[in-house]
């Protein structure tokens, strides 16, 4: 199951954090078909959130076709975004927890290993644009 959480520094809003999380757990193959995410006061409990903020992700998340509410039952995952990709992910993640290891022996805290991240990635996908 999904574990929600928020950052308050982000500047992004509380629903599109969950919104995210749920996106990049598809994505990644945490989450599957059928699979059942947390109810609205699990995640109110879990994150400290209003309950309208979990309400307004869940309807979202059901308008772009990735989760199903049932009534009585909760709400349940309909589709992944994985793709064949999944079996890749692996070396993948071990090169970039490679990377994040050097980055902290070169001093390196977690915003400024974000920044850096981030800022490589936006260039690298201009350049490819």
């Amino acid at each position: 199951m999904i574990e929600f959480h928020l950052d308050s520094r982000s500047g992004v809003a509380p629903y599109m954090q969950l919104i995210q999380q749920v996106r990049h757990a598809l994505r990644l193959g945490v989450l599957h078909e059928g699979d059942k995410l947390p109810t609205v006061k699990e995640v109110v409990g879990q994150v400290a959130i209003n309950p309208n903020t979990v309400s307004k992700a869940y309807r979202e998340l059901e308008y772009e076709g990735l989760v199903v509410a049932r009534p009585g039952l909760g709400t349940f995952v309909t589709r992944t975004l994985g793709g064949d990709s999944l079996a890749r992910h692996e070396p993948l993640r071990q090169s970039l927890a490679g990377w994040l290891s050097e980055a902290r022996e070169a001093g390196l805290d977690d915003e400024s290993i974000e920044a850096l991240f981030l800022s490589t990635f936006r260039a690298f996908s201009e350049a490819r644009a």
